[in-house]
């Protein structure tokens, strides 16, 4: 016990090591994960940025550049990078964090790969309370980068302070397929790889599209490779940030209490017991699925 309260303070402090073996056990649902995430205390002021978009948009390139600008000013960052997971052991599928390799030496910056697994919105199940971990810890922002799975990862909405939506000058012709899940969640549209041709008539279209829904939401040209026109985002990242109002931050906060009980309640159910109950059951005369799970659950 005495150790783990030792460890939780050397977390507070910002020590990596206790921080990594902490995520860990949460992960993993070790038996100590109750405990650690009962005496966590998360500094819910610390912003939670969710990064995502269709795969190839350059999320972690993106990523990548943030972290990099943010740390010479010198703030610390925390960066959690869900890869795709694997569907037979639901460990990482890529975990090739290749692009941010140079910053596993910089102090000012935490890399976390973790996997989805099989999580649809984009979003692994322990991502909140992994999350949690991380604003427990002395950070000054925090970044999500989800599997890009396109309009299924509207999960990162009931988790980040803001999403910032990556596209490319390509996605123009599926925009109009896109709009009605990625569309909806994002507090800023980023068109990467602007140095490409059409990203100046993409860029208007889209602006055009959120004015035609009375939509006010930045769209911002970015190159994430050569950082162009990445401090401009992370001005607009702050500005939104100083004006997000009460209500909205309650009702991010209630998405999370949601989503956390309907875990734990969900938690014993077995599938594969679920599945002999209705071998069992489900071919008999009669068999109603509701009654069925109004009887057993």
């Amino acid at each position: 016990m005495q150790k783990d309260v030792l460890r939780l303070e050397e977390l507070t402090n910002g020590d990596y090591k206790s921080l990594a073996r902490i995520i860990s056990i949460v992960e993993n649902e070790h038996p100590l994960s109750n405990n650690y995430l009962l005496s966590l205390d998360p500094d819910y002021r610390i912003p939670v940025i969710g990064i995502t978009g269709p795969p190839g948009a350059g999320k972690s390139t993106l990523v990548n550049a943030l972290a990099e600008e943010l740390s010479k000013a010198g703030k610390k960052i925390a960066i959690l990078a869900i890869d795709p997971s694997s569907p037979f052991n639901k460990g990482s599928l890529l975990g090739d964090r290749i692009r941010m390799s140079g910053h596993y030496n910089n102090p000012n910056i935490y890399i976390r790969s973790m996997a989805s697994r099989g999580s649809l919105g984009g979003l692994s199940e322990k991502a909140i309370e992994i999350t949690d971990v991380l604003r427990s810890a002395p950070f000054d922002i925090i970044f999500i980068e989800t599997v890009g799975v396109g309009q299924s990862e509207i999960d990162i909405v009931g988790l980040a302070d803001q999403t910032v939506v990556v596209l490319v000058p390509e996605s123009g012709d599926e925009v109009q397929h896109v709009k009605s899940g990625l569309m909806e969640i994002a507090t800023i549209f980023v068109v990467n790889k602007a140095d490409r041709a059409g990203a100046d008539v993409f860029a208007s279209k889209l602006l055009r599209m959120l004015r035609l829904k009375n939509v006010n939401i930045p769209v911002l040209k970015v190159v994430a490779e050569t950082s162009a026109g990445v401090s401009v985002l992370i001005e607009s990242m702050y500005s939104l940030l100083n004006t997000q109002n009460e209500s909205l931050k309650l009702n991010l906060l209630a998405e999370k209490a949601w989503r956390l009980i309907q875990q734990k309640r969900t938690k014993d159910i077995d599938r594969e017991r679920l599945k002999e109950q209705l071998e069992e059951q489900g071919m008999l005369n009669g068999f109603n699925l509701y009654r069925f799970i109004d009887e057993n659950y």
